[in-house]
């Protein structure tokens, strides 16, 4: 498997000295910060919403185009570019409403070019065809990959009835 482009982890960290003389800037780690404010620090005793578990490492592997998600309970998921922006939670492709969703098609090709931390209950990825507006909670991608299998065939259901073939379908 091809090395990721860059790892989110929720692994403990120290924070690097401080040093007086290097700017503000200079001082932090932006991977640390990164990591740090996209998951923060995970306690045994957090008490969430729901009884979805925690991701503890998130990798893009941009070759392969998946996005690899591990959670708190063991389970792993690898979801490709294309499954995450075809089904997209955004109100672009859910729609505002039942049955305003819109089909994407075309998406086989799409990458993810960055990933916002939301709090420190999502990720917003923005994609190369201009999408960035789906906000995935935890909860969100965890439901996917317990599911990816029926929500991938339900989709190609739907372009087929739409008359329309995947790329690598053809």
């Amino acid at each position: 498997r091809p090395e990721p482009v860059y790892t989110l982890s929720t692994r403990p960290y120290k924070r690097p000295a401080y040093d007086a003389s290097r700017s503000r800037a200079d001082n932090r780690n932006p991977c640390i910060e990164y990591c740090c404010s996209v998951f923060g620090p995970l306690s045994t005793n957090e008490q969430t919403m729901t009884d979805v578990p925690k991701p503890t490492e998130l990798s893009l592997h941009q070759k392969s185009r998946i996005l690899e998600i591990t959670y708190s309970d063991g389970e792993r998921f690898e979801l490709s570019y294309e499954f995450l922006r075809v089904l997209s939670p955004s109100a672009e492709v859910q729609g505002h409403g039942p049955g305003q969703g819109v089909l994407q098609k075309g998406k086989e090709d799409v990458m993810i070019t960055h990933i916002e931390p939301v709090g420190s209950y999502a990720i917003q990825p923005s994609f190369d065809d201009g999408h960035d507006t789906g906000i995935y909670s935890w909860e969100t991608l965890y439901d996917m990959g317990k599911n990816k299998e029926k929500y991938w065939q339900d989709y190609l259901q739907q372009l087929a009835v739409a008359g329309h073939k995947r790329k690598e379908d053809n």
